[in-house]
């Protein structure tokens, strides 16, 4: 609920211009070109039960949709169907995302993922399940894999895998390319433009430019082309790929900031006035986001959204081969 919380605060950011790309973890943008990217790759056995399970138990006309730029085919229009699902169940925020300290290298990941709310690899394993039954109900199995072709995408935003204390970067206030933070919740000490939403949206968008969404898609899968079979043959664990997002995280989402960020000793935080006020302890840092942050992390995103396309459709070939 907290970081539920926190994305409301956003959108109400967005409406007021204080940061033009949406709440979304990865955007819009992110999420459909990463499914764009899998397509290229589902076999034709997994395309046909993809088609039946979307037929059967298509997104329903009543859900708001945040995300108004489509392309027109369910699977890629339905990458940014379980972020607005929470706003008509807030129970399932908590899978989007796990909160892996900063520091910690490796171990056991149960320990990071709360039985009450969930995590993102408990609820990945647990949606790939729904889809493996084929006596899962018809509903409840077009749910699961528009949650799947979703939480892949998530899983491969670093800052989806890491915490520290901040709520996901979530509490660190950044100036992004001149626009300084605002506070958007004095109680809370919530700001934006902060770490987590300009990796969510801001660098994609402050690239991506005017390219189309399958402009992107078809430029990324070109430009990894040579690294994409390793990619195809490599572990399929959400687990792993939880690591490797953390450690993504540590090597390129701090490690680049222009002034560092210490490893706080992990606590339990409910808002950015906690840890001490950590959101204006961060903002003290004067964290301005500019063309080198921008430089140093763009292809770090490309390859992360092109990567997240590749296993997502490894994991459905491996369902249905």
């Amino acid at each position: 609920m907290n970081r539920l919380c926190l994305t409301l605060l956003i959108y109400l950011a967005t409406s007021v211009g204080l940061l033009a790309p949406t709440a979304h973890a990865w955007g819009c943008k992110g999420h459909i070109v990463t499914a764009l990217i899998a397509e290229k790759y589902i076999n034709p056995n997994a395309w046909a039960m993809i088609s039946q399970i979307q037929d059967a138990a298509p997104i329903s006309s009543d859900l708001s949709r945040y995300c108004k730029e489509t392309v027109g085919d369910p699977f890629a229009d339905s990458a940014t169907w379980a972020d607005d699902e929470r706003s008509v169940n807030p129970s399932t925020s908590g899978w989007h995302f796990i909160d892996i300290p900063r520091g910690v290298t490796a171990g056991d990941l149960s320990q990071y993922c709360p039985e009450s709310a969930g995590c993102i690899t408990k609820a990945l394993a647990d949606q790939l399940a729904l889809l493996r039954d084929p006596k899962t109900p018809a509903a409840k199995r077009a749910d699961a894999l528009r949650y799947v072709i979703h939480f892949v995408g998530d899983i491969h935003q670093p800052l989806h895998t890491t915490s520290n204390d901040d709520q996901g970067g979530n509490c660190v206030p950044v100036e992004f390319f001149g626009k300084p933070p605002v506070e958007t919740n004095r109680q809370k000490e919530s700001y934006q433009p902060n770490l987590h939403s300009i990796w969510d949206t801001g660098l994609l968008a402050q690239f991506a430019g005017e390219r189309t969404l399958q402009q992107l898609a078809d430029e990324f899968d070109s430009k990894f082309r040579t690294q994409i079979s390793g990619w195809q043959s490599g572990t399929l664990d959400p687990q792993a790929w939880a690591w490797e997002g953390h450690e993504v995280a540590e090597r390129v989402v701090y490690g680049f900031l222009p002034n560092k960020v210490a490893i706080e000793s992990p606590r339990e935080v409910k808002s950015c006035a906690d840890d001490d006020h950590i959101a204006r302890r961060m903002l003290n840092l004067n964290e301005k986001i500019d063309d080198d942050y921008e430089n140093a992390t763009a292809p770090v995103v490309e390859e992360q959204l092109t990567k997240a396309g590749i296993r997502l459709a490894a994991i459905l070939n491996q369902l249905w081969p």
